[in-house]
């Protein structure tokens, strides 16, 4: 599987490192051509992989192999610009990188830099050449689009008719769009000018495809070697483990805006996989949050400036794509997207003051059949290290718990699906609150003895039934958090889908301008930044989270649960294995009856049409993601499309409200969103996705049934 760029929350994200001096050698101080800095970037990463990764890997033969392969994907994931002939011409450095890392020398980089320059210069000769022709959208081909089972081709002429069929793809797609809607306008009567001819329509289409390829190619052409570099050392770095990553100035003051800051934009985290741009998450009261149908996975197409043409970003740096759809507030950005069931949808956004503190704590109290639940929503494990009192997750989910304990509440259910993590001794504090002192979890560095990290307060702030709620996306201290709970027995995990994320690992962000010494190359620096993954974390059982993640208690279905996902999917992720236990003692007061419980939710979800759609979608997503071609004939196009249009209607259809489930706001925080019509409108929004939640009414319905001694 091809490795992803993603990005993800970490622990320990602002522990400091010591500031080890590193000098890299052979390389004349004072020279500022890129050839010498490029020296100084290298020496200085393999000097901080080496003495701070986890698990430094041997610089052999075997990782020269994994870095050329990594560095390919990453230059031309979609096979498109290399020929068979140049992947033997630069095979010969294959086993030579991990020579040229110990030498500071860039021949296989300089050279592979001209030979992608030179295949993208050969294959916008073939674009331009094939845009000018109408397409043939009645003969019957197909587009793969599962790269990773495509050869690289062997000719030009097959180079060429892989783009023929490439860019007529983009064609089709824009032309089923306008037809669609001709025929929606025709049917409603609000068609104002005469219908196109589909002749009309082609051409239109394709003269769409052209304005969008030549940015791309225009975009392409301005590449020089330094925008290569990054790429090269994060395939360095990517073959140490995933999250090991190399941030250049720019892209560590993205990271850090994105992480800390304010900003104007829709409030979505991007991240590049192939040729697309995803929805990696999506920051809660955002402005594409309020609008409320871009969604996490959604792959980003087009972006339009309001009354522009949109602009193709399909191959496009992220970067460039980021600096597009972000804007101005109070600014229109229409993002074309591809939802996860296949179809293709506008959604226009107004672009606002990004806020992070709309990753805050906020809870509501559910009522059901006599029941009164509090609920509290965390989406990410958040502390604020800047500022002295600045907010923390820990403290805010206790104000929470006793804010919900003064409304009277029987039962807590905790939500951390889609929580990515977040800050480790926020974890520890967290826990505390649901059991008295004692061990949380288990801490190790590549070398020495696991520490382990305790909650030191004898006191519990909630003692009653406890429900955690999770799903694939929870990763890193929100799987401490549910391991804990679960080694504890103090609480029931209920998973949406069959594990959490499986990510066991704590990085640190190095700057690596304090790896070199005072006063050197101050005329190259900044240098950038790398994250680097420090040490692994264990549970106080004596086994990590690390690719297996937290199994819920129970499990309740989605419409991803036949497809592989989370962090052992990712290549090079460090290996499960696990150390002694801790020493800690089970909270007193017993569930009796899990089973029952679990037998309980199987007969109601085999009665519930609801999840007899999502398992039926769940077995057509497998199959969509096994076989990813697509039918370049104009009328298999239609159907194929039709088809999963009427298949989201089907999922549509769930969202609706569930009799009986009440969401209250706490009195507590009536004042505050009384004075504030921004907070008021994301309660609101808060409470009617959970009046439509039906994993929470399970989740309720599992608290009715609770035992406990």
């Amino acid at each position: 599987m091809a490795r992803r760029k993603i990005i993800v929350w970490t622990l320990a994200i602002f522990c400091f490192l010591g500031t080890g001096a590193v000098l890299a050698p052979m390389v004349p101080a004072g020279d500022e051509d890129f050839d010498t800095k490029k020296k100084i970037l290298l020496n200085v990463l393999k000097e901080g992989l080496s003495q701070y990764h986890y698990q430094p890997r041997e610089i052999d033969n075997t990782f020269s192999e994994q870095v050329f392969d990594t560095y390919l994907r990453r230059i031309d994931p979609g096979k498109r610009f290399f020929l068979q002939e140049d992947l033997k011409a630069m095979g010969e450095y294959r086993t030579l990188i991990d020579d040229e890392i110990n030498a500071s020398t860039f021949r296989f980089f300089d050279m592979s830099y001209e030979k992608v320059q030179q295949r993208i210069h050969e294959a916008k000769g073939y674009y331009e050449e094939i845009i000018e022709q109408p397409f043939d959208f009645e003969s019957s081909e197909e587009l793969e689009l599962k790269y990773e089972d495509l050869d690289y081709p062997a000719s030009a002429a097959e180079q060429k008719d892989a783009w023929r069929r490439f860019v007529k793809f983009y064609a089709l797609r824009n032309l089923y769009q306008m037809e669609k809607e001709q025929a929606e306008k025709v049917e409603k009567g609000t068609l104002e000018s005469e219908p196109k001819t589909f002749a009309e329509m082609e051409e239109k289409a394709r003269m769409q495809v052209k304005k969008n390829f030549d940015r791309y190619f225009k975009d392409l052409s301005r590449l020089e070697p330094r925008d290569r570099l990054s790429d090269y050392l994060n395939a360095i770095t990517a073959v140490y483990d995933p999250h090991t990553t190399y941030y250049a100035p720019k892209a560590k003051e993205d990271f850090d805006l994105e992480f800390s800051g304010r900003m104007e934009g829709i409030g979505a985290r991007l991240t590049e996989k192939d040729d697309y741009i995803t929805v990696a998450s999506i920051v809660v009261g955002s402005a594409c949050w309020r609008q409320g149908d871009l969604e996490v996975d959604d792959i980003i197409l087009k972006v339009a400036q309001d009354k522009e043409e949109p602009v193709d970003i399909v191959g496009m740096r992220i970067d460039d794509a980021v600096q597009l759809i972000r804007g101005p507030k109070d600014t229109k950005v229409i993002l074309t997207v591809k939802k996860k069931n296949g179809t293709i949808q506008d959604i226009p956004i107004i672009r606002d003051v990004v806020e992070f503190e709309h990753n805050y704590a906020r809870s509501a109290v559910i009522e059901k059949d006599g029941l009164k639940v509090g609920y509290i929503k965390l989406p990410s494990f958040y502390a604020d290290f800047n500022e002295l009192g600045g907010r923390r997750c820990a403290t805010d989910v206790k104000a929470e718990i006793l804010k919900l304990k003064g409304e009277g509440v029987e039962e807590l259910v905790l939500d951390l699906r889609n929580n990515g993590g977040g800050s480790l001794g926020d974890v520890i504090e967290m826990a505390g609150l649901f059991i008295p002192q004692g061990p949380i979890v288990q801490v190790k560095a590549g070398r020495g003895p696991a520490r382990v990290l305790e909650d030191t307060d004898p006191s519990v702030v909630w003692e009653g039934p406890l429900v955690v709620m999770v799903n694939t996306q929870s990763a890193s201290a929100s799987e401490i958090l549910a391991g804990a709970i679960q080694d504890y027995g103090r609480g029931i995990i209920i998973g949406v889908g069959n594990r959490t994320f499986g990510k066991g690992t704590v990085q640190q962000i190095i700057d690596m301008d304090r790896l070199i010494r005072p006063n050197m190359f101050e005329e190259l620096k900044p240098l950038g930044s790398v994250m680097l993954t420090t040490q692994k974390f264990y549970r106080i059982d004596g086994t990590t989270n690390q690719l297996k993640g937290v199994i819920p208690d129970i499990t309740l279905p989605d419409s991803y649960s036949y497809i592989e996902s989370g962090e052992k999917e990712l290549d090079y992720a460090i290996p499960w294995d696990e150390i002694k236990p801790a020493d800690y003692e089970e909270w007193n007061r017993k569930m009796e009856n899990l089973d029952k419980l679990r037998a309980s939710v199987d007969n109601r979800l085999s009665e519930d049409p609801r999840f007899s759609i999502i398992n039926q979608n769940a077995l057509r997503l497998k199959e969509q993601q096994e076989d990813r071609s697509v039918p370049l004939q104009f009328a298999a196009y239609k159907a194929q499309q039709q088809k999963l249009e009427a298949e989201a209607d089907d999922l549509d259809a769930l969202q609706e409200e569930i009799p009986g489930l009440t969401i209250i706001t706490p009195q507590a925080d009536l004042p505050e969103y009384e004075a504030d019509s921004a907070k008021y409108a994301r309660n609101e929004a808060m409470q009617k996705s959970l009046r439509k939640d039906i994993y929470l009414n399970e989740a309720i319905n599992v608290l009715e049934g609770l035992e406990i001694d």
